[in-house]
């Protein structure tokens, strides 16, 4: 095969003739150019500018010791200006909602105290009506036990009782009883004692 210019050395490797050849192009570039160091600024491996990159385990020693600058830019003059002023109306902001949290907070107190003063006025005034609807019972029922007339024992009863049979819907049936009541209300049974 030598007809043809083909000479394989099998011992050769492509790949390390290339990094040979690039390696001896480079050497004198370390000196050319000056490192350059920026005190506490953070590389993009977290490392501070001018110490060693921590090297990894696959790493090859060819970069060992080499720093990688970060480039320091400045913010903007405008975007600048925009934060201090967008952190001013935020503070702002806060100020107005606990401003308005408090002004709730005492209308809440206010519409709490006049609830709790009409609830108790209403309260009072309702155990002053029942009172006075307790005694006026108490006048009437003595009245009307002085006028007991033979015959009017179911009349007396009747008016004790309910008579609407929509008001006592969870209670049992007692429309039977109401019935009974009310016969013999309209047809008293004559009681043959004499009193």
């Amino acid at each position: 095969m030598n007809a043809f210019g083909d000479n394989f050395e099998k011992d050769v490797d492509p790949a390390a003739e290339f990094l040979a050849r690039e390696q001896n192009a480079l050497a004198g570039l370390e000196d050319e150019i000056p490192p350059v160091v920026a005190t506490g600024a953070a590389t993009t491996n977290g490392s501070l500018d001018g110490d060693p990159v921590p090297k990894a385990e696959d790493d090859n020693d060819d970069f060992a010791g080499f720093t990688v600058p970060k480039q320091v830019t400045e913010e903007p003059e405008k975007i600048r200006k925009w934060r201090e002023d967008q952190k001013t109306r935020l503070e702002e902001k806060d100020r107005e909602e606990e401003r308005k949290k408090d002004e709730l907070r005492e209308q809440a107190r206010k519409e709490l105290e006049d609830w709790y003063k009409h609830h108790e006025e209403a309260i009072s005034k309702t155990k002053a009506a029942n009172r006075e609807s307790a005694k006026n019972a108490e006048k009437q029922f003595v009245a009307e036990t002085d006028e007991i007339e033979p015959g009017t024992e179911w009349e007396r009863i009747a008016k004790l009782c309910d008579f609407n049979p929509k008001t006592n819907k969870s209670s049992k049936d007692i429309s039977r009883m109401r019935s009974i009541i009310l016969q013999l209300k309209q047809n008293p049974i004559q009681s043959t004692k004499k009193v």
